[in-house]
């Protein structure tokens, strides 16, 4: 595979690379021709992005048609709303009460006027739940990552990092002037070979960047090999756990905890956008590091503090974690299932996290079949070349635990009629439906 059509992974591309390809536009000729695209996929049904929902986001949702205009129901298997908190009942009751006591909004950064007892109580609890000393929050995970990354690090550092990182950290790694190496992906051997390697240059610091949890492929750091290699280097760890907190470990502590390695890792970053169900982010370490992200993290600095109502949305939500452990062992439970469904459909799919991605064969028209699972009443997300290879496309699935099992046995009849219907090749009919479901006891 040629550098051009190399799998990146993880969420990192740049869409006026993706569609310009190398074409010098100015802004008018780069507007008009992304607009002549998007109608393009309009006019042929292709275009399964920005969709409303007009419900509560659950395991079901209420869906405008772009196409019909009318309202559709559908089974979500599209969302980071892992436990299914964004419509719990005890965060709904408790954001109400914080919002009588506290109103919606702050008006002001964090260093003003906008630092209240609800962010003091939520950094305490975030600490606790990391194992770290102290913990900013800040107004996006995209912030955190970015402010983070360009606040510790310098020109005179190096970062060795994970090729499968987000954008955000590729980003804020631009912003900081560090000097960078990416290697293969949860390649552990390669990371020492490559610490050592640099051990005698004259870096102020050396820094490792992985994530806890994969985003687009669903697999997970090996933080047991990765944590002893980085003290025997002695660089200092950042991991990204956006999607390990409150999945991983118990109690949802992250993908530390699912390795029993709490309170070893430097700095970790997390949001409040996947598990948590609503916004903003938060990075975990020392108090001395936290101290100085305070008045060197830009994106904290700059930015208005998050208002009450999501502190108290996420901080009800550390309740649920601590009080309802049978939501983490639900979503296991659902996990498990869809991986042995997706074994017995031919899928390579893991049993760890609650992301399985479906590659497509060469010869699907993935836009077509995306637009088959919407008319069924599936909301999957596609992820299409020229974002990622022809080899690579894929729909990315993600599991709730408020799914149920006849909602996962739906899914896999939805997959075994749209790979058929697209002649994209043949998949094992004998599966988990409720008349088979002997097979994966």
């Amino acid at each position: 595979m040629n550098a051009a059509n190399e799998y990146k992974g993880g969420e990192n591309f740049d869409l006026r690379d993706v569609l310009l390809r190398g074409r010098k536009m100015n802004l008018n000729s780069r507007t008009n021709f992304f607009g002549s695209f998007i109608k393009d996929l309009m006019i042929n049904k292709q275009m399964q992005h920005l969709r409303c929902v007009s419900s509560a986001a659950d395991r079901e949702v209420k869906v405008i048609d772009h196409y019909t205009g009318e309202l559709k129901s559908m089974l979500m298997f599209g969302s980071n709303n892992y436990l299914g908190l964004a419509n719990h009942p005890y965060i709904k009751e408790y954001v109400c009460r914080i919002i009588k006591k506290q109103g919606t909004g702050i008006g002001g950064p964090p260093l003003l006027n906008g630092y209240t007892s609800l962010h003091y109580e939520l950094e305490e609890r975030l600490a606790h739940l990391k194992g770290a000393e102290d913990v900013l929050i800040f107004s996006s995970g995209y912030g955190a990552n970015v402010g983070l990354v360009s606040a510790i690090m310098g020109s005179e550092d190096l970062v060795v990092y994970d090729a499968y990182s987000h954008a955000s950290f590729y980003d804020g790694i631009k912003m900081s002037g560090a000097q960078a190496v990416h290697f293969s992906h949860n390649d552990a051997k390669l990371l020492e070979q490559t610490l050592s390697r640099t051990e005698t240059m004259k870096f102020k610091d050396r820094f490792v960047g992985v994530e806890g949890v994969y985003s687009m492929d669903g697999d997970i750091a090996p933080l047991d090999k990765i944590v002893p290699i980085c003290k025997r280097n002695n660089s200092i760890l950042v991991v990204d756990d956006a999607h390990g907190t409150g999945v991983m470990g118990t109690k949802g502590t992250g993908s530390a905890g699912h390795f029993g390695l709490e309170g070893q890792i430097d700095i970790t970053m997390g949001t409040f956008s996947k598990t948590f169900a609503v916004t903003g982010g938060f990075v975990a370490a020392s108090k001395p590091i936290i101290n100085y992200l305070r008045f060197f993290a830009r994106s904290y600095m700059f930015s208005a503090s998050l208002p009450p109502t999501v502190v108290a949305s996420v901080l009800a939500a550390l309740d649920v974690l601590e009080n309802e452990s049978e939501l983490q062992t639900k979503l296991g439970d659902n996990i498990n299932y869809t991986a042995r469904c997706l074994k017995q459909l031919g899928f390579d799919a893991n049993s760890i996290t609650p992301i399985f991605p479906l590659k497509v064969p060469t010869v699907m028209n993935i836009r077509k079949a995306a637009y088959d699972f919407h008319q069924k009443g599936f909301f999957v997300n596609s992820v299409e070349y020229p974002a990622v290879p022809k080899s690579q496309q894929r729909f990315r699935v993600s599991i709730m635990a408020t799914h149920t099992k006849d909602d996962i046995d739906r899914l896999m009849e939805a997959i075994v009629d749209i790979w058929d219907k697209n002649k994209s090749g043949s998949v094992d009919k004998t599966f988990c439906t409720k008349s088979n479901k002997v097979l994966v006891n």
